[in-house]
């Protein structure tokens, strides 16, 4: 069943949310501040192993580094376009309205948790390949991945952030149905290229978040989310990064 796979990765999060609540009930505050610490910690290097991944290469027997114009180039102008639209204010403006939907006023919390948890689960390759695999071949292995991935991350973040967390499962489950459903129109395309690009500059976008959970909030990482858009649109252009 077509889609099936974004539901049962949206569950996943719902999953490890529900479990990253209740074990969360036994830490001290200070105790939920060094898990957070940690789960920031963590997010950076998973983040700058898939930026080095995309940056660098071996020829010969020399590591070399490259695509740091694209890097500037689509952080640059991307964060330009996301300010303009103000799209870190609408994260927040639909956080602020599940934190009351949802019961959940008293919690100063909320807002921060579900925007940077729905970051952390929404960029990346991973989502756009495996709901594209989803809609053309009926193919669940790479959202299965992310799938017990997501859940381990919300887990941690829920039990460090609190239940805000929990509810980035609405944006995972909007983006990937969408992407599952336009398949054919988006498959063609995530040529090798425009995925690289994608991945390195979300591989970006990751380690932000991962600055905002140990330094606190720092960057605005939600505004910046058109630069994987022009990552994309970087890889049709006719020359190379």
């Amino acid at each position: 069943m077509t889609g099936l796979r974004t539901v049962i990765n949206s569950a996943s999060i719902v999953a490890g949310g529900l479990v990253g609540y209740f074990a969360g009930k036994f830490f001290r505050p200070e105790q939920q501040e060094s898990l957070n610490k940690a789960c920031g910690i963590s997010v950076i290097f998973i983040a700058v192993a898939g930026a080095m991944q995309g940056m660098l290469k071996i020829e010969g027997a020399e590591i070399v580094s490259g695509k740091s114009m694209l890097v500037v180039l689509c952080l640059a102008l991307g964060t330009i376009m996301g300010e303009l639209f103000g799209i870190e204010k609408g994260f927040e403006n639909f956080g602020g309205w599940l934190k009351k939907k949802s019961g959940n006023s008293g919690d100063s919390t909320f807002v921060n948790a579900f925007v940077t948890a729905s970051l952390t689960v929404s960029i990346g390759a991973m989502a756009v390949v495996g709901a594209i695999q989803d809609g053309l071949l009926g193919d669940f292995s790479t959202l299965a991945v992310k799938s017990v991935l997501d859940f381990i991350i919300i887990a941690v973040m829920t039990s460090a952030m609190g239940k805000g967390a929990v509810f980035s499962a609405i944006p995972v489950f909007v983006f990937e149905g969408a992407m599952t459903l336009l398949a054919k129109l988006v498959s063609p395309l995530m040529t090798p290229a425009a995925l690289e690009y994608l991945s390195l500059i979300g591989s970006v976008l990751i380690f932000c978040i991962g600055v905002n959970l140990v330094w606190g909030k720092k960057l605005k990482v939600a505004n910046m989310l058109p630069s994987v858009i022009l990552a994309v649109a970087a890889a049709y252009l006719p020359w190379n990064f």
